[in-house]
């Protein structure tokens, strides 16, 4: 009698590892669960709230980016429904990262005082992750590649990632393939699936800006709005000025044709 496919990856596993492979194992979860390494000394209570709410938005950056790049490569195929479902993940995952900035808003101004100066020169603005999805999402400006060489060399996976062609250029391409305006795609019933499509983007686009002005009203609620940022960056002064940046321009400036007469 066969072996079921699930017993017999199992047992493919234990005789390749010596090891049955368990919850904790598989999770890694003694290697995951000792990364939280608070700094402050006395340790203060609130600084593993901090840490673990900045590790698991960069766990979930390295999602975003995962995911990010099969809607890429869906979109290089013309492969419009594949692309549809892939960006409705990739909206669903930047919903979850910008909830979890709730978890600070429990942080009050004077208890962050109480470790910050434990942080030294890090700070959010030297995620290289986030800067790949924004790089990866249209980011292509000259204040935002200056921005990048402010902390070095631009690392390899930004590097990677501006060498792609941006969402809403690959976007343009796949109209470009079906022989359509963005205009006609909302006008013309048929061409529903590419509407949805372009609305699946803009959600993302609106989900990133959500992210941003959280963020921003974030940084303001614990250090104030003057306040230089952690690691002598411009705090909330810069993160304002992102609010306004736009990934799919084309998209938003559809929407007032129709109201052209």
């Amino acid at each position: 009698m066969k072996e079921k496919p699930r017993k017999a990856a199992a047992s493919a596993t234990r005789k390749s590892t010596g090891e049955e492979v368990t919850y904790a194992s598989y999770l890694a979860l003694e290697e995951l669960l000792r990364l939280q390494r608070p700094r402050s000394q006395p340790e203060h209570p609130d600084e593993l709230l901090f840490i673990i709410v900045h590790q698991a938005s960069e766990l979930w950056f390295k999602l975003i980016l995962h995911e990010l790049k099969g809607l890429i490569d869906l979109l290089e195929a013309r492969d419009t429904l594949g692309a549809l479902t892939s960006v409705k993940r990739v909206n669903a995952l930047v919903h979850i990262v910008t909830g979890q900035l709730s978890a600070l808003e429990t942080l009050p101004p004077q208890r962050f005082a109480q470790f910050r100066g434990y942080l030294g020169t890090s700070s959010g603005s030297q995620s290289v992750q986030f800067r790949a999805i924004e790089a990866m999402s249209g980011m292509r400006d000259e204040h935002f590649i200056q921005v990048l060489k402010q902390h070095g060399e631009i690392a390899p996976l930004v590097k990677q990632a501006l060498a792609k062609p941006t969402l809403q250029q690959l976007f343009d391409d796949l109209l470009a393939a079906h022989n359509v305006t963005l205009e006609q795609i909302y006008a013309e019933p048929h061409q529903r699936p590419l509407q949805m499509l372009a609305e699946g983007l803009l959600e993302y686009e609106q989900g990133f800006g959500m992210w941003r002005f959280l963020h921003v009203q974030l940084v303001e609620r614990i250090i104030g709005p003057g306040t230089t940022g952690t690691g002598g960056t411009l705090g909330s002064k810069y993160l304002q000025k992102t609010i306004s940046q736009r990934f799919f321009p084309k998209l938003w400036e559809v929407r007032g044709k129709f109201f052209q007469g």
